[in-house]
C-alpha cells in the first residue's frame, strides 16, 4: 500500500520504518530539509539496533530506504491511499494540515491520526467525508511496539475500522479498538501518572531515578513514568495534558510547574539531550 506520513519527528520515522520494512511505499513529509536527513540518519540506526528487541527483518536497509521517499512537500501524498499524521500536538497545526490533505488526497482517502488526546471527532469534523477519519495512537518506539491503540470517532465508518486492522496486521501489529473520548484509554491514565510523579520531584518527595526505581523494581515496569516522559519529549507531555485539562475542566489534569518550567528551559527530554536525566 502507498502509505503517507505526516511529520518526520521520533514518532513518524519510527512508523515509517515499521511500514517500510514490511513492503509498503512511504511517502515521509516534514517541513524541514534537516529533520528528513535526520529521520533518514535514524531510520539506519534504528534498524541496526531493533535485534535487540527481538525484531528482524530479511530486507536490507538499503531496500528499506528505497520505499521511503522524503520530501518537504504536502502534495506528495496525493497518490497515497491511506495517511498516518504525526504533527505536534497543536491544534492549530493539525487543524491546518488536515484542511490542506483533505483539498489533496482522493475521496477515498483514509486518515489515521496519530495523537496523544485529541478528540478524533474533532478532527473528523474537519473533512468532506468524517467517516474516513480514524485514531491510530503508535507507542514509542514505533517500529517495536506490537500493539496500537485504534480510536473510533463519532462518523468512522466500519470500513475504515477494518481497513487499519488490516493494515496494523501486515506488519505484524494488534489494533485494540476504543471509543473516542480526549486521552483515551492510554493517555487518560499515563498522562495522570507522568504529571504526579513530576509533582512528586516538584514537591522534594523524590528524586527522578528513585521514583523510576520504584516503578520498575516494585511495579515490574520495563520504564519509569519520568524515563518515559523523557522518551516521549516533555513538550508533547505538556500538551498532552493541557489538552486532557481543556477537554475535562478537571483540576486532576493541571500541569505541573515544574513541567511547564523545564519545557520553558527547552529540557524537553532525549530529542533535546536533557530531561529528568541527561542524554548528552
Amino acid at each position: 500500500m502507498n502509505i503517507g506520513i505526516i511529520g518526520a519527528g521520533v514518532m513518524g520515522r519510527g512508523v515509517a520504518l515499521a511500514y517500510a520494512q514490511y513492503g509498503h511505499s512511504i511517502v515521509l513529509v516534514d517541513i524541514e530539509e534537516s529533520v528528513l536527513e535526520e529521520a533518514k540518519q535514524q531510520i539506519m540506526i534504528d534498524y541496526r539496533f531493533q535485534g535487540m528487541y527481538g525484531k528482524k527483518c530479511n530486507d536490507t536497509i538499503e531496500d528499506i530506504l528505497k520505499r521511503i521517499t522524503l520530501t518537504t512537500r504536502l502534495e506528495d501524498v496525493e497518490a497515497c491511499t491511506y495517511i498516518i499524521e504525526n504533527v505536534t500536538e497543536n491544534w492549530d497545526i493539525k487543524k491546518d494540515v488536515y484542511l490542506k490533505l483533505d483539498a489533496i488526497c482522493g475521496e477515498d482517502t483514509r486518515y489515521a491520526v496519530n495523537t496523544s488526546c485529541f478528540s478524533i471527532t474533532q478532527v473528523g469534523a474537519l473533512m468532506e467525508k468524517p467517516e474516513n477519519v480514524i485514531g491510530s495512537h503508535y507507542m514509542n518506539p514505533a517500529h517495536i511496539k506490537s500493539t496500537v491503540e485504534v480510536i473510533k470517532g463519532y462518523h468512522t465508518s466500519e470500513e475504515t475500522v477494518n481497513l487499519t486492522l488490516d493494515l496494523l496486521k501486515s506488519i505484524n501489529n494488534e489494533g485494540v479498538v476504543v471509543n473516542d473520548l480526549p486521552g483515551f484509554v492510554s493517555n487518560r491514565v499515563l498522562m495522570l501518572t507522568v504529571n504526579e510523579a513530576i509533582y512528586l520531584v516538584h514537591e522534594g518527595v523524590a528524586e527522578p531515578k528513585n521514583v523510576d526505581k520504584i516503578f520498575k523494581q516494585c511495579f515490574g515496569h520495563k520504564m519509569g513514568p519520568l524515563e518515559t516522559a523523557d522518551l516521549i519529549g516533555l513538550d508533547t507531555i505538556l500538551f498532552s495534558v493541557e489538552v486532557l485539562y481543556d477537554s475535562y475542566c478537571d483540576s486532576k489534569y493541571r500541569p505541573c510547574p515544574l513541567l511547564k518550567k523545564m519545557v520553558s528551559a527547552g529540557l524537553l527530554g532525549r530529542k533535546s539531550g536533557q530531561g529528568f536525566y541527561n542524554y548528552k
